[in-house]
């Protein structure tokens, strides 16, 4: 088994392909919400990811297949001073998992951040995603506080009026 991992081109129409295919896939999983992408996201995810200079992808391909991917995003942090690196979406093909992918496309995001002076990572996991937080916490990632008797950080959004998450 070969195991390949890159840095997604935006621009190249393979990759473009590739991460609208493992989008559309995670979107339809229970963990990515359960419904497949739009027709218009899945054309154009990759276009407007290459809009954001921000924006950075890593892809990993078993046997030159697509097999995973994690898209990222290079923010601020005002505390530190220091840019930071988010990662929105971590996908494995579910015929792929267990083969280690996960941990190879966060060590490579992870060499990324470094490279690029970030001083951590985030991310979000949905509370009952188990095997997740497993693969997260051996990886170093914990809950987030700033002080014990405040708590916990929360995750929360607000969808704006007239626009939906699934759709450009």
């Amino acid at each position: 088994m070969e195991i390949e991992i890159l840095d997604a081109d935006y621009l190249n129409e393979t990759h473009a392909q590739e991460i609208a295919l493992l989008m559309n896939s995670y979107a339809a999983d229970p963990m990515g919400g359960g419904n497949p992408l739009a027709e218009k996201v899945k054309n154009n995810i990759a276009k407007e990811l290459s809009k954001r200079p921000y924006a950075f992808s890593v892809m990993s391909y078993i046997n030159g297949v697509a097999a995973g991917l994690v898209n990222c995003f290079e923010l601020f942090s005002t505390f530190s001073c220091k840019p930071l690196v988010n990662i929105h979406d971590i996908i494995v093909l579910e015929k792929y998992r267990g083969r280690g992918l996960s941990q190879k496309m966060l060590d490579r995001v992870e060499n990324i951040a470094i490279s690029r002076g970030c001083c951590k990572l985030t991310l979000e996991v949905l509370e009952e995603n188990r095997i997740a937080r497993s693969l997260y916490s051996k990886f170093g990632f914990s809950d987030y506080e700033l002080d014990p008797k405040m708590g916990r950080a929360l995750f929360w959004q607000k969808v704006l009026k007239n626009t939906h998450i699934n759709t450009l």
